[in-house]
């Protein structure tokens, strides 16, 4: 009777354990399908390149190409929180990661706004670096060499061992790459080249926060630029005069200038301009013969973007056809190239893309000058009368 009763005793309690486990796996399966659901878009207003999903402490950053509908998106998590189970084949990067390299310079202001540039252990051609802290971290050895874009040194990058590499993303990727991805090095092809409004550039520093654990700051950043941005535009609509302009210059006997669907006839659009091309179609440039710049432009007001030329003998020692637009004869032409780092790098190339707010002022100001009295241009100046 004794061993009857024992038997169902721990009958009894071996069907409550499976039920107990049961209910368990039930919880933990709905736990997981709950937060497999409650996904989090990020608010990237502007870019188009990438966005940034969240579910707990868990982000997903998914990397577009405008060029193609090619998508590569990679898990960023910390140290032992667990993957949501839909996104455990994607690749993971730890985060926040510690060591980086980056393959333009466009990248190092953005590192430098989270006060991430000591991370950076390698760059191609480090020459280029403008910005004085970084460039004083590569003079004192801590960012090595690391070949060209077009080609890196895999060695050395292999050796540098960074827990990712930032890629520029391109056409055709340098055969580099396949041996950095075979080592187990993730990269991330950053396309903020790519974008074609000037907010839609400064907000990949968004992509550096996600990175680095530092979404935060650079959401604050990026939302500080932006306000900026908007307070210089609506600066510009108050202005009474919408001086015509020119820009662009010619490389052998072809002119070149922005197409009126890129960011740089955006610029001119928010300074309250009119851009001589804004009717034209395409995002990057036009090719033109100067005739046709000629008949168009002759009685610009304004030529904004004259390469970079620093000097008015300068510009007509390049072309002297140069002389026959009003602007020129007006002392009225203004270009980025006399605002150089240590290097002889231009500013404008490397830390005009996180601060669009700046080039706008600068346009705002040429255009408008009795407008933003106290302040000082950034990257455009007038050419010297030399």
């Amino acid at each position: 009777m004794i061993k009857q009763v024992l038997k169902y005793f721990f009958l009894s309690i071996l069907i409550s354990s499976i039920s107990i486990a049961c209910e368990s796996k039930k919880k933990e399966d709905k736990t997981i399908q709950s937060q497999e659901n409650n996904v989090v878009t990020s608010n990237i207003e502007h870019a188009k390149g990438f966005q940034i999903e969240t579910v707990g402490n868990v982000q997903k950053l998914t990397i577009t190409s405008p060029k193609s509908s090619k998508q590569e998106s990679f898990i960023l998590a910390k140290k032992g929180v667990e993957i949501p189970e839909n996104w455990k084949d994607f690749q993971k990067i730890q985060i926040p990661i510690e060591k980086i390299i980056v393959t333009s310079t466009t990248h190092i202001p953005m590192l430098e706004a989270i006060n991430k540039e000591r991370s950076l252990v390698g760059f191609p051609h480090t020459f280029y670096v403008s910005s004085k802290r970084t460039r004083s971290l590569i003079d004192a050895g801590s960012i090595a060499e690391i070949g060209n874009q077009a080609e890196l040194n895999s060695e050395k990058v292999l050796e540098l061992s960074p827990d990712i590499l930032v890629g520029f993303m391109v056409d055709n990727e340098p055969k580099s790459y396949k041996t950095i991805r075979r080592a187990g090095i993730p990269i991330l092809l950053n396309g903020d080249w790519l974008e074609e409004t000037p907010l839609g550039k400064a907000e990949w520093i968004k992509f550096f926060g996600a990175l680095y654990g530092e979404s935060d700051l650079a959401n604050k950043t990026f939302e500080n630029i932006k306000k900026e941005y908007i307070f210089a535009k609506n600066i510009a609509k108050k202005s009474k005069t919408i001086p015509t302009i020119l820009s662009g210059h010619m490389y052998k006997d072809i002119w070149n200038l922005p197409a009126g669907q890129s960011y740089v006839a955006q610029f001119f659009k928010d300074a309250n301009t009119d851009y001589l091309w804004k009717n034209s179609t395409g995002t990057g440039s036009l090719s033109l013969n100067f005739e046709t710049v000629l008949d168009k432009a002759k009685h610009a007001e304004l030529w904004i973007g004259a390469s970079n030329f620093t000097t008015y003998t300068e510009m007509q020692n390049s072309n002297k056809h140069y002389t026959e637009f009003d602007a020129f004869k007006n002392k009225k032409v203004y270009s980025f190239g006399t605002k150089k780092g240590e290097t002889g790098g231009l500013l404008y190339y490397e830390y005009g893309m996180l601060r669009p707010d700046l080039i706008l002022k600068d346009i705002v100001k040429i255009a408008h000058p009795e407008t933003l009295q106290d302040y000082k241009f950034t990257f455009f100046e007038p050419l010297k009368n030399e």
